[in-house]
């Protein structure tokens, strides 16, 4: 390039520059915007997992305090029914 080229058209320089800088510029925000969007449905997604898994963690606590509550009242029952067969044993030789 000769310098006397940018001296006789020194706006040419500057438009195909500033285009340049426009398509790279627009280039960017594309990418980010996609990149954002896909950021988006990664995020509802694992949060429609994680509120699947909170509801499945519920259920699995109340099945846990159901079978709890059984088994305890079992445990209570069987003693009942030992304290009594020993009673019995006791007052009937």
């Amino acid at each position: 390039i000769s310098p006397s080229l940018g001296k006789i058209h020194p706006e040419k320089r500057k438009t195909a520059s500033s285009q340049q800088l426009k398509f790279t510029t627009s280039d960017s925000c594309d990418r980010i915007k996609d990149e954002f969007q896909f950021l988006q449905a990664q995020y509802h997604s694992l949060k429609l997992e994680c509120d699947k898994l909170a509801s499945e963690k519920s259920e699995m606590q109340r099945h846990y305090i159901m079978y709890y509550e059984m088994s305890y009242g079992l445990n209570i029952e069987m003693h009942k029914q030992v304290s009594l067969s020993n009673l019995t044993n006791y007052t009937h030789p």
